[in-house]
């Protein structure tokens, strides 16, 4: 018998609905580096790792507002918010080479949000063949790579200058 060892899992099984506070505002007022996962921010928004990805690479684009809809954010958050998209998806095709992308947002417990509370959107990078019975059958998802090093690629990666990185925590509305 074969055994896949996964132990970031544990973490998350044992902690995903223990959480106090929002994971997201609690991760922007960090310093950005492994543990908080934050790649890039912006003015009204950041560009943050998946710590429990669907695949290597899945970043989510998260205002600094703590609202649970698109349409309670200013036309500028939502503009940057797809600005970064895009420029998330650059950055992925050039670290990963996918084949495809989804990219969306679940809105309200349910459309299967995780963290309903706080809108947020996920760009996932694809390829042909990455869904298999793991995924289907065992719930499991099998990831060539480990976090901090996405993490380690993709902040590298990021493209510099682009937009201003605000003060610590969120920037005032």
């Amino acid at each position: 018998m074969n055994y896949l060892w996964s132990p970031w899992r544990m973490d998350y099984i044992k902690n995903h609905m223990k959480s106090e506070g929002c994971v997201f505002c609690t991760a922007a007022s960090l310093p950005d580096s492994p543990k908080n996962l934050i790649v890039h921010r912006g003015e009204y928004s950041f560009v943050i790792l998946n710590r429990y990805p669907y695949t290597s690479g899945h970043l989510m684009v998260v205002p600094y507002a703590h609202v649970d809809t698109l349409e309670a954010l200013p036309a500028a958050a939502r503009a940057e918010m797809m600005e970064l998209v895009t420029r998330a998806m650059g950055v992925l095709r050039g670290l990963y080479h996918p084949q495809a992308f989804n990219v969306g947002a679940n809105i309200g417990a349910a459309a299967g949000a995780g963290i309903a509370e706080h809108v947020h959107m996920h760009i996932v990078p694809r390829w042909s063949g990455d869904t298999n019975f793991m995924s289907t059958l065992a719930e499991t998802r099998v990831l060539p790579e480990a976090l901090d090093e996405t993490f380690a690629r993709v902040q590298a990666a990021w493209p510099r200058g682009a937009a201003p990185a605000p003060p610590a925590g969120r920037p005032k509305e």
